[in-house]
């Protein structure tokens, strides 16, 4: 899914993914690889995202399908429905509860950011 197998250090004081009992909690993901934002505005940023996402969660021995919840952060409404377009192409069928919020700005100048909440067995 992703364009680059190349993930970054988070670019701030935060851990990328927590686990607390069967519950995963990611960090918000932008579109960055090896350590810069892809180039390709919205569709770009959030298919490596979303492999980002896909990567964090996989510590955790969890996947996109085992995700319940979501929040997008986008910095301009008016990319909504392209936003949906490809959040539906990276989760197939599978639709986890979800929130989509505008906001002023995101780190490192990306225009979409997604966190997610999955629940998941124990890694062996």
């Amino acid at each position: 899914m992703g364009q680059s197998g190349g993930m970054s250090t988070p670019v701030g004081p935060y851990t990328p993914v927590v686990r607390s009992g069967d519950l995963v909690f990611s960090s918000g993901q932008i579109g960055i690889a090896d350590g810069a934002l892809v180039e390709g505005g919205l569709r770009a940023e959030l298919i490596q995202a979303m492999a980002n996402l896909e990567t964090v969660l996989a510590q955790e021995n969890a996947t996109l399908d085992d995700v319940v919840k979501t929040t997008v952060f986008l910095t301009d409404m008016g990319e909504y429905s392209l936003m949906n377009e490809i959040y539906t192409e990276a989760l197939g069928d599978h639709r986890p509860a979800r929130s989509a919020v505008a906001v002023a700005a995101l780190p490192i100048g990306a225009c979409v950011e997604i966190e997610a909440i999955a629940v998941a067995p124990p890694r062996s």
